[in-house]
């Protein structure tokens, strides 16, 4: 099976195709956002370079206090956090694997509880999103809180979060990192022009709405260099009132210009339900695809519902170069290895995947412990 076989994308060097999604798990140790131990031994379980993944792509992971979101993220924006993240990679490295950081910053998608002061969320428009989060252990959804809208002149200080937590992310071990430009977070924020309010020269025209993301993207590449950066987009997706007029249009020209800046991977939520997926899919994801490669992009990873036996299949036909799965990552630490031998698979448990302990986390069974 193609899915298996190797790929190098940039600088990374990746022992097959079956990539681990990003999975916000929330598990920080709090106060302070810090990853522990308890996430070392999950990362680490999905990490071994012929049982696990080809390539693991951490939880979301802010940049800044003002990019959390969500109760008990982990960050990468602090010292105590850095040397968290420092016993994750190790632990993945010792097993042979790879991992990659997504930097992230929600902009509008917060709650006052969670910022800095009990300030409002930043956004490029003072509009409350759709959206809900929680704010504490119950894990009980509220409604975001109505942002403030950011000024021109703060926009280059969360470009620089963005480039220090790239530099931290290597500091920290890890082998590159994926910036968050999707699901309606601040990057997507900016790049839809319904959702961006901005002024010039961050908003109106596409050019203009693009500045910003594409600011973040070059500042990363340069920190870090381009070949172990990637990045996430979901041009279709309606998740949280995501809005815009001609999302073909807008994100192959992000994505063009992404790939003239060199980076390894692009990597896009085609879908999130197979059965009700969008009918343009077959028509804008390959040009964004196209887009990004012929301007110098390296690879196109798909994610959206994907059984194994469809990845394998847009593989082989070059719809994309690997695809990166996230529920199945979940209950099978060894995904890869139940690929290989046909199955078993265990079944994901949905009521687990936010409750801040071991259960539905690190005890999903191997296949030697099955």
């Amino acid at each position: 099976m193609k899915i298996l076989e190797p790929l190098t994308v940039g600088g990374l060097a990746t022992s097959n195709r079956v990539w681990m999604a990003p999975l916000t798990r929330s598990r920080a140790q709090m106060p302070g956002n810090i990853p522990r131990a308890l996430n070392a031994e999950y990362y680490a379980q999905r990490a071994d370079a012929q049982r696990g993944s080809g390539l693991i792509i951490s939880e979301a992971t802010p940049v800044s206090p003002t990019g959390h979101g969500y109760y008990a993220t982990p960050g990468i924006h602090t010292d105590e956090q850095e040397a968290g993240w420092k016993t994750v990679t190790d632990a993945v490295h010792e097993r042979g694997g790879k991992i990659v950081c997504q930097l992230w910053h929600v902009g509008r998608v917060s709650h006052t509880a969670l910022q800095p002061n009990g300030d409002p969320p930043i956004a490029p428009n003072g509009r409350n999103s759709k959206s809900k989060t929680y704010i504490d252990a119950t894990m009980e959804r509220v409604d975001a809180s109505t942002p403030r809208k950011l000024e021109v002149d703060e926009l280059p200080g969360i470009v620089r979060d963005f480039a220090q937590a790239a530099s931290r992310c290597v500091r920290a071990g890890f082998d590159g990192v994926e910036i968050h430009g999707a699901n309606t977070y601040l990057l997507d924020q900016f790049t839809r022009d319904g959702m961006n309010d901005m002024p010039e020269p961050y908003g109106g025209p596409l050019e203009n709405r693009l500045r910003f993301p594409l600011e973040v993207a070059q500042a990363c590449a340069d920190a870090i260099g381009a070949g172990r950066v990637g990045y996430r987009i979901s041009p279709l997706s309606d998740h949280h009132d995501a809005i815009d007029s001609d999302p073909g249009a807008t994100f192959s020209v992000l994505a063009a210009s992404l790939g003239r800046m060199g980076l390894a991977f692009l990597h896009a939520v085609e879908t999130w339900d197979r059965s009700k997926i969008d009918p343009r899919v077959e028509t804008v994801i390959p040009a964004i695809a196209r887009s990004f490669k012929d301007a110098g992009g390296g690879a196109y990873v798909a994610n959206g519902d994907y059984t194994v036996e469809l990845a394998n299949q847009q593989i082989e036909s070059d719809w994309c170069d690997a695809v990166a799965f996230g529920k199945m990552w979940i209950s099978n630490p060894d995904f890869t290895e139940r690929i290989r031998r046909g199955g078993p698979y265990n079944q994901w448990n949905r009521d687990t995947f936010y409750t801040g302990t071991e259960v539905g986390y690190t005890d999903y069974p191997a296949l030697a412990d099955a």
